[in-house]
């Protein structure tokens, strides 16, 4: 049944014997001529027969080239030549080859050793159409275009397949930014591309060169974006290999880096199906990432019909993102949720305000933190009086967890009694901090994510968008890695005072202490490889906190505030209980209960 299903058309197997034919033809002349027999006085048969034997191999070739490319055989075989258009941030250069871009460079930016930062060169990239012409497939992306025509602003390059018969690419780039549009037209192909195709396919793949200092950092930041037309941008998995079909028209695909990115736009949109997919290379591999999309192009079998697209060549900075337009801003990982939201509307701002006096990054995070902290003040202070209410009731909850360090269940239900005796929430100072959780969230996003923040120097941090390397260890440590960051290790120690100041302020569980001090101890390996601007931050962060635990040490009166409890206690008390308190006091009723039993 396979052998029926795939056996050739009569028309295939009338081509294929008009080219056995002709090839034997060829051949039959070619071999009449070196087998005659010069006669006496007459040249050698090496030297009459040359001629002969090149013409013979130029006829096979072509016959060749015919047979598979059909009317683009004369486009099969040429000279790669290179073409340019430059402005103020970009570096295009175009091959003959597939008319694409072989490269784009960025010309205000630089690679981690200051090399110039190519987005991709060379054939790391592949950009063509697809379709069904005279029985044959036709991709574009091997076939060589020839030069219609150029100004400083614009390209023409066209893929001839005989007299009116054309692809066309024209490039057109503006005076700044990082816009390139193509605009792709097909001129005459409607009597040579297969009736019953409806759809022209578009390969688009390319690899990810390093452009950063930790390649590890740059393949978790590293993904395929798109985004639909009537909903948000989503993304493939950063962490490994994936792929998946968009069954919804597309207005755009980006192929993402950390810090840079390139994507294709289209005017109208793809239509649905496109295949996204992105390849998670081994760790020894050069390459950052393999990245591939094969779009759907409408095709209506007009004598002439055209598709309009746009690359972006760029960094991922929000603001230049947001100008672009369609929602690229979103490619920015900035936090899903109230994370984002904190971000775009808080934090961004306040960055763009403080940028615009042109200081040094190092002093921008610190004024970022100084007003951030403000903001939070009165929430801080709230958590602080709740723990300071907390602290002088210590001895009397000290008392009763020893009179009933063997019925928890009791001990908590006396807990509890004293708590509204005194008029104190324990959760009083868990609410505050709750509500700063979505800031140090978002700045746990922001830092990493900042372009601003690239190769800016501070203090001994060279790059404040990655780690500050104090000293190469030149082996792996697991869990920390091959160098010391000391900025992360400021961290570090600052949170282990932080948190042992907070210890001596309210009665912790002797079993969590051990857990309270592990975290920073983890964090000292998570964030050893992380950008040394977050880790500054919250080393900021830190040291600004214990300024505002002294200042309110000395402003708040502890003798006055447990007085005030104690007031507070003799005060005749409601019967309402809440229903924890319930529920503590019927565990404890069944508890002893069993231990009668």
């Amino acid at each position: 049944g396979f052998s029926i299903w795939n056996q050739p058309t009569a028309e295939e197997l009338q081509a294929r014997q008009k080219y056995q034919d002709s090839v034997a033809a060829v051949t039959k002349s070619h071999a009449a001529a070196t087998a005659s027999t010069p006669l006496a006085g007459t040249a050698t048969p090496s030297e009459t027969t040359a001629a002969d034997t090149s013409a013979a191999n130029d006829s096979i070739a072509a016959l060749q080239l015919q047979q598979t490319f059909g009317d683009f055989s004369e486009s099969a075989r040429g000279d790669e030549q290179l073409f340019y258009l430059e402005n103020e941030d970009l570096k295009i250069t175009f091959t003959s080859k597939g008319g694409r871009v072989k490269s784009a460079q960025l010309k205000k930016y630089k690679t981690y050793n200051q090399q110039p930062l190519y987005l991709f060169e060379g054939d790391s990239t592949v950009f063509g159409l697809n379709f069904f012409a005279q029985n044959r497939t036709i991709s574009t992306n091997t076939l060589f275009f020839s030069k219609a025509g150029q100004n400083d602003s614009t390209l023409t390059l066209r893929l001839s397949a005989g007299p009116g018969k054309y692809v066309e690419y024209t490039y057109s780039i503006p005076a700044k930014g990082y816009l390139l549009g193509c605009s792709i037209r097909l001129e005459g192909l409607n009597s040579i591309i297969a009736s019953n195709t409806n759809f022209i396919g578009l390969d688009w793949q390319q690899e990810l060169f390093q452009q950063e200092q930790s390649v590890k950092n740059e393949r978790s930041n590293a993904t395929v974006y798109y985004k639909y037309i009537s909903d948000d941008a989503d993304h493939l998995s950063t962490t490994s290999s994936a792929e998946e079909t968009l069954t919804a028209k597309s207005k755009w695909v980006s192929f993402k880096q950390q810090y840079f990115n390139v994507t294709l736009i289209s005017d109208d949109a793809f239509e649905k199906p496109t295949h996204i997919s992105v390849y998670q290379p081994s760790e020894e591999d050069s390459v950052v990432k393999y990245m591939k999309a094969s779009f759907t192009l409408p095709y209506d079998h007009k004598p002439s019909e055209h598709f309009g697209l746009q690359f972006y060549f760029g960094p991922n900075h929000y603001q230049t993102l947001k100008r672009t337009g369609y929602g690229m801003e979103k490619i920015v990982p900035l936090g899903w949720g109230i994370f984002g939201w904190v971000n775009r509307f808080l934090v961004i701002p306040i960055f763009n305000f403080l940028n615009g006096f042109h200081l040094n990054y190092g002093l921008i995070i610190l004024i970022l933190t100084i007003a951030i902290k403000l903001l939070l003040l009165p929430l801080t202070y709230k958590a602080y009086i709740s723990t300071a209410k907390m602290k002088v009731l210590k001895p009397e909850m000290e008392e009763i967890q020893a009179k009933h360090k063997d019925e928890p269940l009791k001990s908590q239900q006396e807990l509890m009694s004293l708590y509204k005796k005194a008029g104190v929430s324990p959760f009083g100072g868990c609410l505050p901090m709750i509500l700063q959780l979505p800031i140090l969230i978002a700045m746990f996003r922001f830092f990493p994510a900042s372009i601003e923040l690239r190769q800016q120097s501070f203090l001994w941090a060279h790059d404040l968008s990655t780690y500050d390397s104090i000293l190469d260890l030149g082996f792996k440590i697991p869990f920390y890695g091959d160098h010391v960051s000391l900025f992360t290790i400021l961290m570090t120690i600052s949170t282990i005072m932080y948190t042992y100041l907070n210890s001596q302020m309210t009665a912790t569980n002797p079993q969590m202490k051990w857990m309270m001090y592990l975290m920073p101890i983890m964090f000292l390996g998570i964030f050893n490889n992380y950008s040394a601007g977050l880790s500054y931050y919250y080393f900021l962060a830190n040291m600004i906190s214990f300024g505002q635990q002294f200042l309110f040490r000395s402003t708040v009166d502890e003798k006055a505030l447990h007085a005030k409890i104690q007031e507070n206690k003799k005060r005749p008390q409601t019967q309402t209980k809440s229903k924890f308190q319930q529920r503590l006091e019927q565990m404890a009723k069944e508890q002893q209960s069993k231990k009668r039993k």
